[in-house]
Protein backbone atom coordinates (compact mmCIF):
# COMPACT_ATOMS: atom_id res chain seq x y z
CA UNK A 1 0.00 0.00 0.00
CA UNK A 2 2.90 2.42 -0.87
CA UNK A 3 0.65 4.80 -3.23
CA UNK A 4 -2.27 6.81 -1.28
CA UNK A 5 -4.72 5.87 -3.95
CA UNK A 6 -8.41 6.60 -2.99
CA UNK A 7 -10.62 3.47 -4.44
CA UNK A 8 -14.14 5.32 -4.34
CA UNK A 9 -16.96 3.10 -4.85
CA UNK A 10 -19.90 4.74 -5.88
CA UNK A 11 -22.61 3.78 -8.09
CA UNK A 12 -24.19 7.84 -8.43
CA UNK A 13 -22.48 9.79 -11.18
CA UNK A 14 -23.64 13.09 -9.06
CA UNK A 15 -22.15 12.05 -5.93
CA UNK A 16 -18.73 11.04 -7.52
CA UNK A 17 -18.58 14.02 -9.24
CA UNK A 18 -18.95 16.09 -6.18
CA UNK A 19 -16.71 13.71 -4.22
CA UNK A 20 -13.88 13.76 -6.77
CA UNK A 21 -14.38 18.04 -6.93
CA UNK A 22 -14.57 18.54 -3.38
CA UNK A 23 -11.34 15.96 -2.99
CA UNK A 24 -9.71 18.32 -5.56
CA UNK A 25 -10.90 21.95 -3.92
CA UNK A 26 -9.44 20.51 -0.70
CA UNK A 27 -6.50 20.04 -2.63
CA UNK A 28 -6.47 16.75 -1.65
CA UNK A 29 -3.79 15.31 -4.32
CA UNK A 30 -4.52 11.47 -4.11
CA UNK A 31 -5.35 9.50 -7.21
CA UNK A 32 -9.22 8.55 -7.06
CA UNK A 33 -10.24 5.50 -8.78
CA UNK A 34 -13.77 4.91 -9.06
CA UNK A 35 -15.79 1.38 -9.56
CA UNK A 36 -18.99 1.53 -9.99
CA UNK A 37 -20.49 -1.46 -8.04
CA UNK A 38 -19.28 -4.14 -5.50
CA UNK A 39 -18.23 -6.03 -8.28
CA UNK A 40 -15.74 -3.55 -10.01
CA UNK A 41 -14.63 -3.00 -6.64
CA UNK A 42 -13.65 -6.71 -5.86
CA UNK A 43 -12.12 -6.95 -9.24
CA UNK A 44 -9.65 -4.21 -8.84
CA UNK A 45 -8.38 -4.73 -5.44
CA UNK A 46 -8.08 -8.57 -5.68
CA UNK A 47 -7.02 -8.68 -9.43
CA UNK A 48 -9.58 -10.31 -11.19
CA UNK A 49 -12.34 -10.14 -13.84
CA UNK A 50 -11.35 -7.18 -16.53
CA UNK A 51 -8.23 -6.38 -13.94
CA UNK A 52 -6.94 -10.03 -14.19
CA UNK A 53 -3.79 -10.17 -12.84
CA UNK A 54 -2.63 -7.02 -11.16
CA UNK A 55 -3.19 -6.54 -7.61
CA UNK A 56 -3.69 -2.91 -6.86
CA UNK A 57 -4.70 -1.74 -2.80
CA UNK A 58 -5.19 1.60 -2.74
CA UNK A 59 -4.41 3.47 0.50
CA UNK A 60 -8.14 3.60 1.57
CA UNK A 61 -11.37 2.92 0.25
CA UNK A 62 -14.52 5.15 0.67
CA UNK A 63 -17.67 2.60 0.16
CA UNK A 64 -21.50 3.24 -0.42
CA UNK A 65 -23.38 0.21 0.79
CA UNK A 66 -26.53 0.73 -1.39
CA UNK A 67 -24.41 -0.72 -4.94
CA UNK A 68 -25.58 -2.88 -8.13
CA UNK A 69 -24.55 -6.40 -8.11
CA UNK A 70 -22.75 -6.84 -4.81
CA UNK A 71 -23.65 -4.35 -2.17
CA UNK A 72 -21.26 -2.82 0.16
CA UNK A 73 -21.61 -4.87 3.11
CA UNK A 74 -20.77 -7.96 0.95
CA UNK A 75 -18.14 -5.74 -0.67
CA UNK A 76 -16.95 -5.47 2.93
CA UNK A 77 -17.25 -8.62 4.16
CA UNK A 78 -14.77 -9.86 1.63
CA UNK A 79 -12.07 -7.06 2.06
CA UNK A 80 -12.07 -8.22 5.80
CA UNK A 81 -12.12 -12.37 4.65
CA UNK A 82 -9.15 -11.65 3.11
CA UNK A 83 -5.50 -11.28 4.42
CA UNK A 84 -4.57 -9.17 1.86
CA UNK A 85 -6.84 -6.31 2.39
CA UNK A 86 -7.67 -7.31 6.42
CA UNK A 87 -6.40 -3.82 7.43
CA UNK A 88 -7.19 -1.53 4.52
CA UNK A 89 -8.98 1.45 5.76
CA UNK A 90 -12.42 0.81 5.27
CA UNK A 91 -14.60 4.64 5.37
CA UNK A 92 -18.68 3.71 4.40
CA UNK A 93 -19.78 6.67 2.89
CA UNK A 94 -23.47 6.28 2.02
CA UNK A 95 -26.70 8.07 2.09
CA UNK A 96 -28.35 5.72 4.49
CA UNK A 97 -28.63 6.59 8.20
CA UNK A 98 -30.52 2.90 8.91
CA UNK A 99 -29.32 2.11 12.36
CA UNK A 100 -29.03 -1.61 10.78
CA UNK A 101 -26.60 -0.67 8.35
CA UNK A 102 -24.67 1.45 10.51
CA UNK A 103 -24.61 -1.81 13.29
CA UNK A 104 -23.84 -4.43 10.53
CA UNK A 105 -21.54 -2.13 8.71
CA UNK A 106 -18.95 -1.97 11.92
CA UNK A 107 -19.75 -5.56 12.61
CA UNK A 108 -18.19 -6.57 9.37
CA UNK A 109 -14.91 -4.17 10.18
CA UNK A 110 -15.46 -0.77 8.99
CA UNK A 111 -13.46 1.88 10.50
CA UNK A 112 -15.49 4.77 10.16
CA UNK A 113 -19.35 5.47 8.39
CA UNK A 114 -20.25 8.70 7.36
CA UNK A 115 -23.48 9.62 6.25
CA UNK A 116 -23.92 11.85 3.15
CA UNK A 117 -25.11 14.90 3.80
CA UNK A 118 -27.91 15.97 1.32
CA UNK A 119 -26.83 20.04 1.69
CA UNK A 120 -23.63 20.54 -0.65
CA UNK A 121 -21.90 23.00 1.53
CA UNK A 122 -22.02 19.98 4.49
CA UNK A 123 -21.53 16.81 1.70
CA UNK A 124 -18.64 18.98 1.31
CA UNK A 125 -17.63 19.99 4.69
CA UNK A 126 -17.63 16.21 5.36
CA UNK A 127 -15.19 15.16 2.63
CA UNK A 128 -12.69 17.44 2.90
CA UNK A 129 -12.69 16.60 6.95
CA UNK A 130 -12.67 12.97 5.85
CA UNK A 131 -9.92 13.70 3.41
CA UNK A 132 -8.16 15.70 6.06
CA UNK A 133 -8.10 12.87 8.82
CA UNK A 134 -7.64 9.84 6.48
CA UNK A 135 -4.97 11.23 4.23
CA UNK A 136 -3.23 12.94 6.21
CA UNK A 137 -3.18 12.13 9.97
CA UNK A 138 -4.02 8.99 10.30
CA UNK A 139 -1.47 6.23 9.99
CA UNK A 140 -2.11 2.93 8.73
CA UNK A 141 0.52 -0.01 9.26
CA UNK A 142 3.75 0.02 6.68
CA UNK A 143 3.26 -3.40 4.40
CA UNK A 144 -0.02 -3.61 6.13
CA UNK A 145 -1.54 -6.59 3.89
CA UNK A 146 1.31 -8.86 4.70
CA UNK A 147 0.73 -8.26 8.33
CA UNK A 148 -2.07 -11.11 10.25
Amino acid sequence: MNNRTILLVEDNPDDEVLTRRVLKKSKIQNDVVVAHDGVEALDYLFGTGVHAGVERLPYMVLLDLKLPRIDGHEVLCRLRADHRTRLLPVVVFTSSNEEQDIYKSYSLGANSYICKPVDYNRFSEAVSQLGLYWLSLNTIPQGGAELG
